[in-house]
């Protein structure tokens, strides 16, 4: 688990890296107003679409489905269900781009008339990176099922490649066309990348395949997880609608918090989808015996991130936007968004504990209480405490969601959610109140650093994920 989890996280860091670069050149090119907030809304729905894909909505699904196949089987499920996805990015494409001035409005209620214009005109663009997302997705189940999850992890980066080129390039004179254009190539590198490696397992894609059922079978387990990301991509939105009426550039700031807290989650995003291809093979107390290490390795990758976030989210914010950032909100909202990710690194374990025994209603239901507390507390908190307000608000909704994940499958008696949970807020409020007031930036950002190195040298000695663990 830890080996494949680590080429993984490596594959993926790449990714993510090229993903911040992107947004940071945005801001070096255009700065923190209204021109970058306007291509940020136009690329909300696309990169939900990419991110949600990447979090594993397709691959949780179909991964179960694919392996109880036999070799040839697989061929035929994989031959048949290409062209329907394709097919079906194909049509949302066109629904984005042809209701692209609709959807820039709902998403940017705040953004002026010539906004609003070169919004839509980005996301006309921007919406034909669909098919790309989808047969991407689908191309990377044979891969998962094989343990070879590294090419399936190089994705992000193969898709951010391009606007970075152009925007290091371009620089003040890249346009939101050009930009648009350099995703959606993007977009087509990413199956591209992946066919070679099918081709020699023996998947024919121009021979025509038929897997009676396949289709629907897909959607019955696909729903409730389609259900429960809408449910998700449902809060950004609400955060980005909230953000774009907080003032003109609050819609960068939160999207540049974002990106950065994104970093530390790629060692998750791995462990994730090596775990849940582990527990889709194992039943009862070995499968437990996974979760019980899968949450003890998120609280080690996360609680030492998340304090060194915190601490050191002045001297980050100084030192990658020196100028852009000067006496901006960023630091503050980069320290509390911080602060939801222990506790989503769980609630995404506990739900693939759910999926790897085929229910995929369950951690739909407690999700969804979830994100109506998160979106009831986002009408409300953001208008009191400003944008990190919405941070607030995606804090108690995940902890609800990871309690509620608990009760529901038996486990709250049987996980040491208690301890970890304590002492991973002692540890974030310590940073608060010793690390985060510091001025002085590379003061800050060295004991932040080591107080970060500590952390995961003492956590790594007590909780151990690597041994056995009884069940």
């Amino acid at each position: 688990m830890f080996g494949s989890a680590l080429w993984l996280t490596l594959a993926t860091l790449t990714g993510l890296a090229a993903g911040f670069a992107r947004e940071w050149l945005v801001v070096a090119a255009w700065g923190a107003g209204g021109r970058s907030d306007a291509f940020l809304v136009s690329l909300f729905l696309p990169e939900a679409v990419r991110m949600a894909l990447a979090a594993g909505l397709l691959s949780a699904a179909a991964l179960p489905l694919y392996q109880q196949r036999s070799p040839q089987a697989q061929h035929d499920w994989l031959g048949a269900l290409v062209p329907r996805l394709l097919l079906c990015g194909i049509g949302l494409s066109a629904l984005l781009s042809v209701g692209s001035p609709f959807w820039v409005r709902l998403i940017g209620p705040g953004l002026d008339d010539s906004g609003y214009v070169l919004a839509a005109a980005s996301l006309q663009w921007l919406a034909w990176s669909a098919p790309g997302f989808l047969l991407h997705a689908l191309l990377c189940v044979p891969l998962q099922a094989r343990s070879r999850f590294v090419l399936a992890g190089l994705g992000s980066l193969l898709f951010n490649l391009p606007p970075v080129i152009y925007l290091t390039l371009m620089r003040h004179a890249a346009t939101p066309t050009g930009l648009a254009s350099a995703c959606v190539l993007g977009s087509l590198l990413m199956p591209a990348a992946l066919l070679p490696r099918l081709l020699r397992d023996g998947w024919t894609p121009w021979r025509l395949s038929r897997a009676p059922g396949a289709g629907r079978e897909l959607l019955r387990r696909i729903g409730p997880l389609l259900s429960s990301n809408l449910a998700s991509q449902g809060l950004a939105l609400l955060e980005r609608m909230v953000a774009s009426l907080l003032g003109e550039g609050a819609v960068t700031w939160v999207n540049l918090a974002r990106k950065l807290i994104n970093l530390p989650l790629i060692a998750l995003m791995s462990l994730n989808q090596v775990l849940l291809g582990l527990m889709s093979g194992t039943q009862g107390d070995q499968r437990l015996t996974l979760l019980r290490k899968g949450l003890s390795s998120a609280t080690l990758l996360t609680v030492p991130a998340v304090a060194g976030l915190i601490g050191a989210a002045g001297a980050l914010v100084a030192l990658l936007l020196p100028h852009q950032a000067i006496d901006s909100p960023l630091p503050a909202l980069l320290a509390w968004f911080a602060v939801p990710l222990m506790f989503g690194a769980w609630n995404a374990l506990l739900a693939r504990y759910a999926y790897a025994a085929g229910d995929t209603r369950l951690p739909l239901h407690c999700e969804l209480a979830g994100s109506l507390l998160n979106a009831v507390l986002l009408a409300v908190l953001p208008f009191f405490f400003g944008l990190i307000g919405i941070a607030m608000a995606a804090v108690c909704g995940a902890i609800l969601t990871g309690l509620l994940l608990m009760r529901r499958q038996d486990l709250l008696k049987r996980l040491p959610w208690r301890q970890q949970w304590l002492l991973g807020v002692a540890i974030m409020l310590l940073a608060a109140i010793v690390l985060h007031p510091l001025s002085d930036t590379w003061l800050q950002l060295g004991l932040s650093s080591v107080y970060g190195a500590v952390l995961l040298a003492g956590l790594a000695l007590w909780l151990k994920p690597w041994r056995a663990v009884s069940a």
